[in-house]
């Protein structure tokens, strides 16, 4: 048993992909971007939105990505959290790391105020004792910025923290900040990318972290 369980967001507690697509989608169609696939725009998430975008369309150019990121997130606005769903082992498996004691949180490259317009429509807030957004770090992940502010915020030894993500992103960066890692294969990183990295356990879904 840990102290600390940190946990990624999207493909790790909830599902995101049908917002996530609707609104890489609507960019890309408006600047011409055809044949882009939903294969394609799964594999970006867990990437920053700019990222994202260089993966998708091949531009390097910083104002036209950031370009792409505003309206992006001005569709997310309306469109993300009301297609996002929590996976079902998701308050369960939190409900017992709290009755058990242990402290919890979220480290994302999304948005924290996403974050919280989640937490806030599952009524799960009082879930988690820290929540660190993509805006809320300087280096997104493999960085191990976010996962040593929380470790550092909840005093708590990095001996005793786990992190769980659903990409090799999550593992780089749960190896960079030098605390366990447990993968989930609820994302499109497949079991055999994982078992390239360092890592305690590879689960099928969150109900195995116990």
């Amino acid at each position: 048993m840990y102290s600390l369980y940190l946990f990624d967001f999207d493909y790790t507690l909830a599902l995101s992909e049908k917002g996530i697509i609707i609104c890489f989608r609507h960019v890309l169609d408006m600047y011409g971007y055809t044949g882009r696939t939903d294969e394609e725009i799964k594999y970006t998430i867990g990437y920053t939105l700019i990222d994202g975008f260089k993966m998708l369309t091949g531009v390097d150019d910083p104002q036209l990505l950031e370009q792409y990121r505003r309206e992006y997130v001005k569709k997310a606005d309306t469109a993300m959290t009301a297609n996002t769903v929590l996976y079902p082992q998701t308050l369960p498996m939190l409900r017992r790391l709290r009755d058990a004691g242990a402290k919890t949180g979220i480290i994302s490259t999304k948005y924290t105020y996403r974050l919280e317009e989640a937490m806030d429509k599952f009524g799960c807030r009082d879930m988690f004792d820290i929540v660190i957004g993509g805006s809320d770090v300087q280096e997104p992940k493999p960085s191990p910025e976010g996962i040593l502010k929380a470790v550092k915020k909840m005093d708590v030894d990095k001996s005793r923290v786990l992190y769980c993500g659903d990409s090799y992103i999550d593992a780089q960066a749960a190896m960079n900040a030098g605390v366990d890692f447990a993968a989930v294969t609820t994302g499109t990183t497949k079991k055999e990318e994982f078992e390239k990295y360092p890592h305690v356990k590879i689960m099928g879904d969150l109900s195995e972290i116990f």
